[in-house]
């Protein structure tokens, strides 16, 4: 039976694995911030952590999916996961910030390594009938540990101190690496004849990867639409404290409960999904999805209170869960797990580079017209991809695409 423990057990174990490492990153989100502004007590040294991970993507994930899909996905999640807990452990005993920047990037560059493998390792290990209910699930974790992570870190601080939540992330880690080790291989590699990794073996590898998209370029299409509506939401992200606080006018409270009411939204909309996930088509999660979560966006756009923020935000966080688990279960369904490392890789690359380039764009614009203009431009721009992914999604002649059998 598809909901039978047994049926099931593997994914749940892969699925608390994810979320206790998920978990972690947001404990840690919150101590590393605190730890850097501790030592420095500068602004500037704090927002450098947030251009680490981007700039770690750029320089890893053009060769990255080359070296996962030569090697065993579940053993590369668990050395990933054990290269971020030594090097996670380690952060309180470094003398300087430098030393502390350094680990950083070897921690963002273990996570490179991680997402590609695990997209790929979901898709091996969870059957294509589950994979749907699956990802809803796993949208569930993610939402939960996003809201419950950074209480958890500002409690571990306020009993013990900022090295406790430090080290109870590097923890985290390990038992997310202990679970991964339990779970059976679901591929046979053989390592011997596996090759090295080089610039001729790296442009035989992408000439593949652009093969696979100009033979499947509807999934192309789609996925890359998917990633244009990322870019332009974490463009509208990046702006928003400052619109809510100087634009909309409200408090560091109200955007604190803004988040946390966001994040219960996607909570709630990843387990409507759960529940009703046989009775929904890809093509409605994924139209439904990202036209709601446009909706959301310039609802939010256009507010001008707590209220119709907190309507924009919830909607948002509901439907983003449709969005997720539809265009992750259709991905997984269309791309073969020998190329999906690269091919996510190169997706990851793309999606990086561009938003380097729009945040600071988006930033820069909003310094010469109002922010208001410059978001609603971007939720409208937003709204626009919706509308062209719902239409090509629906397109008769792509109906298998959408199998789940």
């Amino acid at each position: 039976m598809e909901n039978s423990f047994g049926a099931w057990k593997q994914p749940i174990i892969l699925l608390t694995s994810i979320g206790i490492s998920g978990l972690g990153d947001f404990i840690y989100l919150v101590a590393i911030n605190l730890l850097i502004y501790q030592m420095t007590g500068s602004a500037a040294a704090v927002a450098a952590l947030w251009v680490i991970g981007p700039i770690v993507n750029v320089l890893t994930k053009f060769w990255t999916g080359s070296y996962i899909d030569y090697r065993s996905k579940r053993k590369v999640m668990i050395g990933t996961d054990i290269v971020r807990a030594v090097l996670v452990f380690f952060i309180p005993f470094l003398p300087n910030i430098w030393l502390i920047y350094t680990v950083l990037i070897g921690i963002s560059t273990a996570k490179a390594f991680f997402v590609p493998s695990s997209m790929t390792y979901i898709t091996q290990l969870v059957p294509k009938n589950r994979r749907k209910r699956y990802n809803s699930i796993q949208s569930i974790t993610m939402s939960g540990a996003f809201i419950v992570g950074p209480a958890v870190g500002g409690a571990l601080i306020l009993l013990g101190s900022i090295d406790t939540a430090i080290f109870m992330n590097a923890a985290s880690f390990l038992v997310s690496a202990i679970l991964l080790y339990f779970l059976p291989e679901k591929e046979e590699i053989d390592q011997q004849h596996a090759p090295k990794l080089s610039f001729k073996q790296l442009k035989a590898d992408w000439n593949i990867v652009f093969q696979f998209l100009m033979a499947q370029k509807y999934i192309g299409i789609v996925y890359g639409a998917y990633v244009a509506s990322i870019i332009f939401s974490f463009a509208m992200d990046a702006q928003e404290v400052v619109f809510t606080q100087r634009v909309v006018g409200l408090s560091e409270v109200d955007y604190s409960l803004l988040i946390s009411i966001t994040g219960v939204g996607a909570i709630i909309g990843g387990i409507f999904v759960s529940i009703f996930s046989n009775q929904l088509s890809l093509r409605l999660m994924i139209a439904i999805g990202i036209c709601m979560e446009a909706v959301g966006y310039v609802i939010y756009a256009s507010s001008w209170s707590f209220l119709s923020i907190t309507i924009g935000f919830v909607i948002l966080g509901f439907f983003n869960a449709f969005l997720n688990a539809g265009i992750t279960t259709f991905y997984q369904n269309n791309v073969s797990t020998k190329i999906m490392g690269r091919v996510t890789s190169m997706f990851q690359l793309i999606q990086s580079l561009v938003q380097i380039v729009f945040v600071v764009l988006v930033g820069a614009i909003a310094d010469i017209i109002p922010l208001r203009v410059t978001i609603s431009i971007l939720a409208i721009g937003m709204l626009m991809i919706a509308i062209i992914v719902t239409v090509i999604v629906y397109s008769p002649s792509k109906k298998l695409y959408f199998r789940e059998t």
